[in-house]
Formats: structure tokens, C-alpha cells, sequence
């Protein structure tokens, strides 16, 4: 490494001071080539092994790096057009430069750190999730200190990171020593000022013309396109691309032909629109003239339960036996598809019923409240509606998410210490949450009040720690100790729920938020969104099994149907078991929007492209995207749904209460279908 870093020293042309800038690209460059070779052989089974593949990830690589340096250079860049060559110099420097060499080291060091880790959870460069795991520090140290060894961790990345000063500060010094023999004549304030100018300004037209969607075009393949980013330049994209505008960044259609499509693809034999405003989907759906049910309703959203650990859908490992017994005695769902790869799009999903808009799920957008909610529906017909979290509810905007549409919200802050039995950094176990909403049913049964209560589970997360002695699995070794133990706490609480009076007249529900991996080789791995749902309840709904496509927004008309129900709906999901309901499901992720339908997924991307492919198998393994030309019907109907689903939300008429009674469309009508 040394004799590399001395070849490249010498060659390239830095004037004067400048050369430290020369030096930390040097050293950046290297570092990143580090990590991209250490994220590559972790995936290697997972990409092509063509010269031209490997040869282009490190290409296209090295290009983001040197964009990325770019950016890091600002304040070396700042710092050495300022400073004086006397100051340059002197002693003095040395208490500037070493304490940053260190710092910029360490820095690196620990980033490497970090993206090997963050990798080897999601299989994807930092990215929103990163911007998350920075905004919610308290969770996210927490949870790292109960996974890892982080004092061990931290050791090692001190000891690295002392050997690579060492390196680097002869290199420091030379560059020193060589602007005291050049002398003032190329330290003068105009020398300093233009060369700085130079590396400052670079950044600012890197900002304008470079983004990360170049990958994007190059590589098929998704772990190809992840290793061809750099992580540091992913994650500050995050942070400046948190909302993507529908309009300026995908495939549109005029504006009243999305949302004529919109509402012929809502359409139903039992429903009708409340008028014929285009831009509003409003209907009223109608029970068929049977009487409405006011059955109580337990819906639990199970974290990361991905439908492969279940003996319902295959899996021999035993890790869900209470699970597997409630899909038996209950109605399954085989074939219901994830909306996204978070907590809170599953919330999103099921709560509002709504598809994945590009950018955050409107669970952590701003005006976020008095949505259609299911929280308001169950409000409008007498219900006493909670929503149940095992961690603090400030995490993600839950508390404010839910609470502004129609739940009364109880966290673990609402706990007291007798109700605690365990607890790590994401919350109590599910045993304990689990346990304070039988308490809040038996209040609402006291008083004859009907309820809704949605709860999260937390334990089936990472550091998967839970109660010794309940399952044969110790706590803190994996994945399927924490999908078992949620198994075991639902069980339990269902066979609590059986000595409570109101259990024979109560529905439950179990649905999971998202799979527990979202990396794949496509950029929809189509597999990594397919979840279970459940619907249980002895004497009210017939065991069976539904092996319609279908999608997690059609959680809450599926229910309301089975209660006979007639409401207004600005839903976008449908009754799964209704005679008319049309397969399809929605899975995307923060930029690409997916529309799944007969065994073709169209996907939008933030290009103002669409790209379709043929499904070949949904099955437990990845699933192969064929690539196949445009069906201009499937393009339509997957931009009607995420084009209207946008700017419902953006024009707030998607409310239960909407802001604006008309829409100011004056655009010409326009044929979709």
C-alpha cells in the first residue's frame, strides 16, 4: 500500500499545499476500492462474473468515489485557501492537520465498518433506511450495542486506524516541508484563493450533473448496481431525495384520463361514487341488504414475518406452530404481497389502503393527519380503536401517525414497570404488549363497547432478544429465534383471549409489515414481498384457504366485506373474496413503484421510465424477472393507481375530511382503457 500511495504521490500535479487534497483522494480512493472488493465477494454469488460485469462495477465505482472525494474535499479545500503560509508552516499546523488526518481516518474506518454491516442486513448500500438509523439514535446505538460486540468493534477500528496515521503523517509532513523550501511565492492569497476555488467549485457542478441513477441504467442486476454506488454518496442522496414529486419524476397521463382510469379500476358491482368529480374516488359500498356484524376486531402486525417461515407456505423448520394452527382453523391468504420493505409501509398500507408514492411512506410525511383511515372508519360505527406499540412511539411518527387518524395510541411510555417482564432497545417483548391490550379489550367488553385493536410486534427484529426458557431457541441467536418466540407470544395470548367473554365474537388477524430481507438480484424481487394474512375467528369465519393474488391494501375492504358492511371508501384496496375483485398487487420500494398482475410486473422508475417483465414463479427462491415489451393496458393501470394515489395525497383528498371538496382539473379528458 505504501509503495502505491508514494507512485501515485508523485505523479499526480497538486500545487504546493494542494497536495494534501491530492493525498486524501488517494487515500479515499483507496478505502473505497476497499470496501467495494470486501462487499463484492461477501455477494459474489449473486452477480455475474464476466470481466465486463466486475470490470464495470469497479469503473462505474471508482467514478462515484471521485465524486463523493469531491465532496469531502470542501472543507480540506476551505481550510487550505484560508490559512496563512506563515501559519502553514509553523508548529502550530500540526495541532490542525493530525488531529483531522486522524479524524478523517477514523471516519473512514468506521464507515467501512458500518456499510459491511449495513450490507450484510439489507444487501444494500446506506440508503433512507441509513437517514432513519440517523434520525433515531437512541434505537439504533441501542440496538447496535445489544447485536455486536461494539467495544471489540471499536478497538479494532482504533488500532487500524493508528497504523494508517502512522502512514500517512510522513506524507503530511512532506507536503509541509515542501511549501517552506517553495516559500511564499506559491502561498499568496490569490494562489490559495484561485486553487481552492477550484476543488470548491467541482462539487458544486458534480451536484448538478451527477445523481445515483446512473447504476441504475448500467446494471440489471441489483446487488450489481448496490456495488457500483458508493455508500457515503447513497446516503447524503437520501437525505436529498426524501420526497420524490410524482409528476416531475415519473411516467404521467393527463390528469383526468389518471383519474378516470383510477375509478374504473375501483369500481365494483356493489359500489357507487358519491358523484362524478373525477379526482374523487369517493363511494359508498353496500352490504347487498344483510345486516351490518359488529364483531371485535384484533388485527396484530407481525415484524419481518416473511411467508417462508411459515409450515403454512413449506417451511419444515417448526418456527410458527401457533401461526401454522390459526391459518388451519382460520382463512389464509397464500398469495397477498408486502407493499414495501418497512414498518411503515405496511402501516401505510393497511391503514390507509393506499399504494406506495415515491419517496417516505405518509406514516413519517408532514400533514399526515385526519387521513381515510381504518381507525376513522371503526370510529364512525362505534368503535373504541387502539393502536398497540412495544417501543416508544415517537420511533418512525408512529405515536403522531396514528393518533391523528382515529386511534387512542399506547406505547411503552404508557407501560408501567409491573407490566414490563423484558425489554431491549426496540421495546418489551410481545408477550408484554400483547398482554396490556387483553387488559384495554376486557375495558372496552366492561362497557359494551365493540373494538379494533392494532397492534405491533417488536421481538421478531434485531438483537432478537427475548424472555429465556420460553422457546428451544436461547435468546440472541438470530432470525429464527425471534420469528419462533413471536409464534409462541401470539399463541399465547390467543389462548388467553379464549377465557375472555368477548373472544367468540372477535376476529383476528395476522399480517406481517414487510418480509424479513429486501435484497435480491431484480430490483423488485417480487418473492422478498410475500407475506400471510390471516383471518381467525371460530364460529365467524370459515376456515379455508384464498389463493388469489392480492395486496396488503386489501386488508380492510376484505374485512369489511366479511362484516357485511356498508361505508364510504376512498379505499384503493378491494375485497379479495368479492366475485369481481381483480388480482393484482402493488410492491415497491422508495423510487421504483411495481404493479404485479397476471404474472407481469410493470415497474416506474424515477427516470420516466417503465420497464415490464414476466413473472417466472413465485416461489420461495428469488424469482427471474423475463424482460418483455410494453402491454400499454398494464402501463396504464399501474400510472392511474401511483399517478392518483400522488396527488390524492399531494392536494389533500385523500382525508376523511377533505380539504378541498372539487378538483380544479381543466385538462381534456383522455381514453385510458
Amino acid at each position: 500500500m505504501s509503495k502505491i500511495m508514494d507512485s501515485c504521490f508523485s505523479r499526480l500535479p497538486f500545487l504546493g499545499r494542494f497536495q494534501l487534497i491530492r493525498l486524501f483522494f488517494i487515500c479515499y480512493i483507496l478505502y473505497a476500492f476497499g470496501v467495494r472488493l470486501a462487499l463484492l465477494s461477501h455477494s459474489w454469488s449473486q452477480i455475474g462474473h464476466s470481466p465486463l460485469t466486475v470490470g464495470g462495477i469497479f469503473l462505474l465505482g471508482l467514478f462515484y468515489d471521485l465524486v463523493t472525494a469531491a465532496y469531502f474535499a470542501i472543507p480540506i479545500a476551505l481550510y487550505l485557501a484560508v490559512v496563512s503560509h506563515l501559519f502553514f508552516v509553523s508548529r502550530w499546523q500540526r495541532v490542525v492537520l493530525y488531529p483531522l488526518g486522524f479524524a478523517l481516518s477514523y471516519g473512514l474506518v468506521f464507515s467501512a465498518l458500518a456499510e459491511w454491516l449495513f450490507w450484510d442486513e439489507f444487501g444494500v448500500r446506506f440508503n433512507f433506511i441509513a437517514v432513519d438509523y440517523l434520525v433515531y439514535t437512541h434505537e439504533v446505538i441501542g440496538n447496535i450495542r445489544e447485536s455486536y460486540p461494539v467495544s471489540l468493534f471499536l478497538a479494532i477500528v482504533g488500532v487500524v486506524v493508528t497504523l494508517l496515521f502512522l502512514l500517512l503523517r510522513p506524507r503530511i509532513e512532506a507536503v509541509i516541508a515542501l511549501v517552506r523550501q517553495q516559500g511564499r511565492s506559491v502561498s499568496g492569497l490569490a494562489a490559495r484563493l484561485g486553487a481552492g476555488g477550484v476543488f470548491l467549485l467541482l462539487p458544486v457542478l458534480l451536484f448538478f450533473a451527477v445523481d445515483g441513477s446512473f447504476a441504475g441504467s448500467v446494471f440489471a442486476n441489483r446487488y450489481e448496481k448496490e456495488l457500483a454506488q458508493n455508500g457515503i454518496y447513497q446516503l447524503f442522496s437520501a437525505f436529498r431525495n426524501n420526497s420524490l414529486d410524482y409528476a416531475t419524476f415519473y411516467r404521467k397521463m393527463n390528469e383526468k384520463a389518471a383519474f378516470n382510469g383510477l375509478r374504473a379500476l375501483l369500481a365494483t358491482r356493489n359500489s357507487r361514487y358519491v358523484d362524478d368529480n373525477p379526482a374523487n374516488i369517493e363511494r359508498v359500498l353496500a352490504s347487498g341488504g344483510a345486516q351490518e356484524k359488529r364483531h371485535n376486531v384484533v388485527l396484530i402486525m407481525v415484524e419481518s414475518l416473511s411467508a417462508e417461515y411459515l409450515g403454512a407456505f413449506g417451511n419444515t423448520a417448526g418456527l410458527t406452530p401457533n401461526i401454522d394452527a390459526l391459518a388451519r382453523e382460520g382463512l389464509l391468504f397464500k398469495r397477498l404481497y408486502a407493499t414495501g420493505n418497512r414498518t411503515v409501509r405496511g402501516m401505510e398500507a393497511v391503514t390507509l389502503s393506499v399504494p406506495p408514492t415515491p419517496g417516505q411512506s405518509i406514516v413519517k410525511r408532514p400533514n399526515n393527519a385526519k387521513m381515510f383511515s381504518l381507525g376513522y372508519i371503526f370510529r364512525d360505527k362505534g368503535y373504541d380503536t387502539r393502536f398497540f406499540y412495544g417501543g416508544f412511539g415517537y420511533f418512525d411518527n408512529m405515536n403522531a401517525f396514528f393518533g391523528g387518524n382515529g386511534f387512542e395510541v399506547t406505547d411503552r411510555n404508557n407501560l408501567s414497570a409491573d407490566e414490563i417482564t423484558f425489554a431491549n432497545i426496540w421495546g418489551v417483548c410481545d408477550e408484554d404488549i400483547l398482554g396490556r391490550a387483553l387488559r384495554e379489550f376486557d375495558r372496552s367488553a366492561s362497557r359494551k363497547k365493540p373494538f379494533f385493536g392494532y397492534v405491533m410486534t417488536t421481538s421478531n427484529h434485531r438483537p432478537f432478544t427475548y424472555p429465556e426458557g420460553k422457546i428451544d431457541i436461547p435468546s440472541k441467536t438470530g432470525r429464527s429465534g425471534g420469528v419462533k418466540y413471536t409464534d409462541y407470544a401470539i399463541g399465547r395470548f390467543i389462548d388467553e383471549a379464549r377465557r375472555h367473554p368477548w373472544f367468540n365474537n372477535t376476529i383476528f388477524i395476522i399480517v406481517a409489515d414487510h418480509c424479513a430481507g429486501s435484497a435480491g438480484r431484480q430490483e423488485l424481487p417480487v418473492h422478498l414481498y410475500h407475506i400471510p394474512l390471516i383471518f381467525y375467528g371460530p364460529g365467524l369465519i370459515r376456515p379455508g384457504v384464498n389463493s388469489t393474488l392480492a395486496s396488503q391494501v386489501d386488508l380492510g375492504p376484505t374485512l369489511f366485506g366479511l362484516l357485511k358492511w356498508q361505508y364510504r371508501s376512498k379505499f384503493f384496496g378491494k375485497d379479495i373474496l368479492a366475485a369481481d375483485f381483480t388480482p393484482r398487487a402493488f410492491i415497491g420500494n422508495y423510487q421504483r413503484l411495481g404493479y404485479l398482475e397476471d404474472g407481469y410486473l410493470a415497474i416506474l422508475n424515477e427516470r420516466q421510465g417503465i420497464a415490464q417483465y414476466q413473472v417466472a414463479g413465485e416461489t420461495m427462491q428469488d424469482t427471474v424477472l423475463v424482460p418483455v415489451s410494453e402491454n400499454k393496458v398494464l402501463s396504464a393501470r399501474a400510472i392511474c393507481s401511483y399517478q392518483g394515489a400522488s396527488l390524492l395525497y399531494q392536494r389533500g383528498l385523500y382525508r376523511w375530511a377533505p380539504e378541498d371538496g372539487h378538483s380544479r382539473i381543466n385538462q381534456a379528458a383522455g381514453t385510458v382503457f
